[in-house]
């Protein structure tokens, strides 16, 4: 009787209904996001440091400091990872606008979970968004910083390395240069000195923005989205003169394993589609607009990482891209400075729109987790003014902005990608699991070919993240036995579900 009774505390499900309550007038937040506004976001959070910098590492590939090979690279047949990682994202994108059509919250795939397969499962989705929300900005963070760095030394200033390189990236750099910058920087009580300045400065600015409300938020990203397109534009203009058959040979010089490590590695340029449910609760007629949002943005992302592939890896061999800025190194290696300098402004802007939709996301994740007694309940407080969900926009800020200013992109790209996969693998389940508990509720978007797309979006998401180094697993599951324990010592005690 025990276990049947622990089984129903960690198992129970939370009514749609109730989650659909939740969100009317007077108790969320203001609906004021149009479809477009929805697919402008999608672009903002899927344009990003994927294609301006994970995108070298699929490409050549990545060895650790002492010269080991840890993954394989691609080579141009990057293009074909960019397919396979689309390809598992459309399956789930959509799942995933199946159910956010049903249950327009701002709890995205923890909010689905919650209703399809119960309160256990939702917290570990819950927990596993958080950290693919949060690491994932560290490294769009540190990114950004790489490519602000590049323009500063483009027009002369030079800012020292000790206040723009993290503690860990000197730590696990296989550049001796930079390796050694824990001899020669400035210490304390024996430890080096090395702060990310630039990553840290960006996320609190971006925090600060966010406090204002979505509407104003929105605003600022499309106009840095339409600044990015227009980038992109040029260097696939500009490139196209530039592009040399002799480059794409070998096509694919480590087989398929290249291209499936390639994948797994290129699937960061595409976590941010699943940001765009957590506007939700803030989109008008969502039943309408979270499919157009989630495909439409999904769709446009796809055709331009291909395009950018194809020129990229068609301008200088694949071997020289295994550096942060691989789109602005290609246009230094041909000559093409100046066109260098503007998309290195351009990637400013870019990453800056995926650090907004990130950490857009995140607080909203915790907003949910808290209303249901989750977490604590200062997370559920909002901005009696702006409807935003302040005190965890604050925390998400400081957490994140700390993180960047010590932490290494190249070690936190793993275990963005492995959380979101397990993301997109439970909300396939989902959407199955609720065709079988309540298969009458409407369904104002159905997944065509339920069955083939739900189950192929899983197995697409497993096999991806079969491709992710053992180092990424271990810590995945090390984060997933910590979420358990706060579960069992907080979460089940405290569960408005289980108090109803």
């Amino acid at each position: 009787m025990a276990d049947a009774t622990l089984a129903d505390r960690c198992f129970g499900r939370k009514p749609i209904a109730a989650l659909i309550e939740e969100t009317g007038e007077g108790g969320g937040m203001r609906r004021v996001l149009g479809g477009g506004d929805l697919i402008m976001l999608a672009i903002g959070a899927v344009i990003g440091a994927g294609i301006f910098g994970s995108i070298g590492t699929a490409v050549a590939g990545q060895t650790d400091a002492a010269g080991h090979i840890i993954r394989t690279g691609a080579g141009p047949a990057v293009i074909f990872s960019f397919v396979l990682s689309g390809c598992a994202c459309a399956l789930a994108g959509l799942c995933y606008a199946e159910l956010a059509s049903m249950i327009p919250q701002a709890g995205s795939a923890y909010a689905y979970s919650y209703a399809t397969l119960g309160e256990l499962v939702a917290w570990i989705i819950g927990w596993d968004l958080i950290l693919e929300y949060a690491v994932g900005n560290v490294a769009v963070a540190i990114s950004w910083a790489d490519y602000f760095k590049s323009l500063l030394n483009s027009i002369g200033l030079h800012l020292p390395d000790w206040l723009s390189t993290g503690y860990r990236t000197a730590l696990l750099s296989d550049d001796p240069a930079i390796h050694h910058l824990l001899v020669t920087a400035p210490h304390v009580f024996g430890l080096a000195v090395l702060v990310n300045l630039p990553a840290f400065g960006i996320v609190a600015l971006i925090t600060w923005l966010l406090l204002f409300g979505v509407r104003e938020s929105t605003r600022i990203n499309n106009g840095l989205v339409i600044v990015k397109l227009l980038v992109l534009t040029l260097f696939v203009v500009v490139g196209l003169g530039h592009v040399h058959g002799s480059n794409y040979r070998p096509f694919a010089p480590n087989g398929f394993s290249g291209i499936h490590h390639g994948a797994a590695i290129i699937f960061f340029a595409y976590i941010g589609f699943d940001a765009i449910s957590t506007a939700a609760e803030e989109t008008k007629r969502p039943q309408r607009n979270m499919p157009i949002g989630i495909l439409g943005g999904l769709a446009i992302c796809t055709l331009i990482y291909i395009a950018i592939g194809v020129v990229l890896t068609g301008m200088v061999p694949s071997a020289q891209l295994g550096v942060a800025d691989p789109l602005a190194k290609a246009l230094e290696l041909t000559g093409l400075t100046t066109i260098a300098g503007i998309l290195s402004l351009g990637a400013i802007f870019s990453m800056a729109a995926v650090l907004l939709v990130f950490q857009y996301g995140q607080p909203r994740i915790f907003f949910s987790m808290a209303r249901d007694g989750l977490l604590p309940a200062w997370a559920s407080h909002l901005h009696r003014k702006y409807r935003t969900p302040w005190a965890t926009t604050i925390a998400t800020g400081i957490i994140v902005a700390s993180w960047a200013m010590i932490g290494d992109a190249n070690e936190t790209y793993d275990l963005t990608n492995i959380g979101t996969l397990f993301a997109f693998v439970l909300v396939c389940t989902g959407v199955l699991a609720l065709r079988f508990k309540e298969p009458t509720r409407p369904r104002p978007f159905r997944v065509p070919l339920v069955w083939p797309v739900a189950i192929g979006g899983a197995a697409a998401c497993i096999y991806l993240m079969a491709g992710l180094p053992g180092l990424a697993w271990r810590r995945f599951l090390v984060w997933l036995a910590i979420g358990l324990v706060l579960y069992f010592l907080y979460g089940m005690r405290n569960s408005a579900l289980r108090r109803a």
